[in-house]
């Protein structure tokens, strides 16, 4: 079976709970429905009464049928069966209610703190895990930890049922009642055993779902890509694969599940006909009325049903035991960022000092920033220059504290990055990026993103702020217009107008520019470069640029090689100097000049088109 589970391990923040540990987790969930389990406990022992009264109450008449029984006597018999009956469903019913309301406000609320902890984690998560699998724990696997629950509800109604039951029967006989329950250990020790193989097998079926989830996923969100190069049946063969490895999962998950049954039928089968053979011997001996002989025929039914039920629970059980250890292990997974403290800085100048700092994405790997030292002084617009891999993003994204560094500093305005209020220093950080994402909503509401207390009139002046206002007026319905899902109505300058304009409205203290105008074209760069201009007014600036027009403006360039700074200065100075800034810029950025456009426009679009 091991080729069927391959590519299914669990993932690194997946943790192993025992039974005990996971049903008190489950516990919890349920104390503040304490009170309407209760409820339904109560409701469960009235079920349970009248369901047991019922048989009893027929093998009664039954023994009364050797009397003279009057139209009148049969008649009431007939009104008492079925309002026994009635009494049996309406509590059952009842039960069933409040059952759901307390599984559904369990579910609400193991959703509310799924989601939670998603927002908790911080981005080397999301950067390690794919966000179909983490989906997929927040929504199948937590109404599946749920389900588990009205599987308790109708294990606790049917123990009460056998233990009403039974007391009676041992009542009226008890060699017969010792025969009925001769079978029930091998019964419930036949489904103990495949507690193990239900756990793993099940434990595989919830990951190779949220394997297909991810997939599936992957694909709607690059569908648009898939058909630009044809990959459609590449794409249709990888689905394919992992198609197939979940049928086989799931078709093993029902042999596991679906062989315990014959098997439990059998023994009760056993169990049936002994109880056929002995009753009948006691019955024709006169030990045993006919009465009680039906009683333990007719109670066979409720009494194996339920033991079935008990014994098939545990296989079952391991379903929402699986599924529950999947959303504990997400709600528990520790965050790599770790705070200190709580200090709130209500007002902030921008200053920020990277002192011996030490930086890898993994422990494990090569140090992308090693004994790092740099000061980024109040208001300064600092440009990142450096190829591919030099940790100008790493710097930025440290800055907005999405990753743990392993050694030194960062401080910001002389605080420990370390013993900040995330929200708080968040709320004076805007950040810009290369793929603008946008929300599925108008444009004005994502611009309101920033602030969400802004007026209308306060994002429209915003708005107008960034490249003159005159895209505004490009759109169909103004800011009103539908953004479409991830801005796909937008173009890709104006979902970057739309960011410009929500770092704005936002007002930061410090902004992080990581490579905003790379994927425009220079004509759409210059109207949003007005923007740019605007949003660096009289704020701390760190600019990742592959375009010369948002480095060449800045107060203080860094060039970075492997982690290290080699040069810094303004763009003037470092090109007089000669050194590894003046090989970027002749290698990079000299074709975006005005003036090698204007003496060698040929071999500008070709450049421009090569880098673009």
């Amino acid at each position: 079976m091991g080729f069927i589970l391959d590519g299914l391990e669990a993932e690194e923040y997946d943790r192993s709970y025992n039974d005990r540990q996971l049903v008190r987790r489950i516990v919890a969930y349920f104390r503040p429905e304490r009170w309407r389990m209760v409820g339904v406990s109560v409701v469960i022992l009235l079920s349970s009464l009248f369901s047991t009264l019922l048989p009893i109450y027929i093998s009664r008449v039954i023994d009364d049928l050797d009397r003279d029984i009057t139209d009148a006597d049969l008649t009431t018999i007939a009104i008492i069966v079925t309002v026994l009956g009635i009494l049996a469903w309406a509590f059952n019913a009842i039960r069933q209610w409040y059952s759901s309301e307390a599984v559904g406000n369990v579910v609400l609320r193991l959703r509310e703190h799924a989601f939670d902890a998603i927002l908790a984690r911080d981005l080397s998560f999301y950067d390690t895990y794919p966000s179909g699998k983490i989906v997929s724990r927040v929504t199948s696997d937590s109404q599946a930890f749920a389900d588990v629950v009205m599987l308790v509800m109708n294990l606790l109604s049917q123990l009460l049922l056998i233990v009403l039951l039974i007391g009676y029967l041992f009542l009226v006989s008890i060699e017969m009642t010792l025969i009925t329950l001769a079978l029930a250990p091998l019964i419930i020790g036949t489904a103990l055993a495949f507690r193990k193989i239900a756990r793993d097998t099940v434990t595989q079926s919830r990951r190779i779902l949220a394997e297909v989830s991810t997939h599936v996923q992957e694909t709607v969100s690059g569908i648009g890509v898939a058909k630009t190069f044809r990959q459609e049946n590449a794409i249709y063969d990888e689905f394919q694969d992992v198609n197939k490895q979940s049928y086989r999962i799931n078709l093993r998950r029902g042999y596991v599940f679906n062989g315990i049954f014959p098997i439990l039928n059998i023994l009760a089968g056993i169990g049936t006909a002994a109880l056929v053979y002995f009753g009948g011997l006691n019955v024709r001996d006169g030990s045993l009325s006919a009465g009680d002989w039906y009683l333990f025929i007719q109670g066979l039914a409720l009494f194996w049903f339920p033991l079935t039920g008990i014994a098939s629970f545990w296989s079952q059980f391991q379903l929402g035991l699986a599924a529950g250890e999947r959303v504990f292990a997400l709600l528990d997974a520790e965050s790599k960022v770790v705070q200190t403290g709580n200090t709130k800085l209500d007002t902030m100048r921008g200053e920020i000092r990277f002192e011996g700092l030490y930086f890898g994405y993994k422990e494990s790997e090569e140090q992308v920033l090693e004994d790092f030292w740099l000061t980024i002084r109040p208001g300064e617009t600092l440009a990142l220059v450096g190829h591919t891999g030099s940790g100008k993003t790493s710097i930025t994204k440290l800055i907005a504290r999405f990753y743990e560094f392993q050694q030194g500093k960062i401080l910001i305005d002389g605080h420990d990055i370390r013993d900040l209020d995330l929200d708080t220093f968040r709320a004076h950080l805007g950040i810009v990026t290369q793929t603008p994402f946008l929300f599925d909503g108008t444009v004005m509401e994502n611009i309101r993103y920033g602030k969400s207390d802004a007026t209308d009139a306060e994002v429209e002046t915003v708005a107008r702020q960034v490249g003159g206002g005159d895209w505004i007026d490009s759109l169909p319905e103004g800011l009103q217009s539908p953004a479409g899902e991830r801005g796909n109505n937008l173009s890709m300058g104006q979902r970057q107008l739309v960011v410009l304009a929500r770092v704005l409205l936002q007002n930061p203290s410090i902004l992080i520019l990581d490579e905003a105008t790379a994927s425009i074209d220079p004509l759409t760069e210059t109207l949003i470069q007005e923007g740019l201009e605007e949003v660096l007014k009289d704020r701390t600036s760190i600019v990742v640029a592959h375009r010369l027009s948002t480095i060449k403006n800045a107060d203080r360039i860094i060039v970075l090689r492997e982690g290290e700074i080699i040069e810094e200065g303004n763009h003037e100075a470092l090109l007089k100097k000669g050194g590894h800034y003046a090989e970027l810029y002749n290698t990079y950025f000299r074709h975006q000049s005005l003036e090698y456009m204007n003496i060698h426009p040929e071999d500008w679009f070709k450049s421009a088109r090569a880098t673009a």
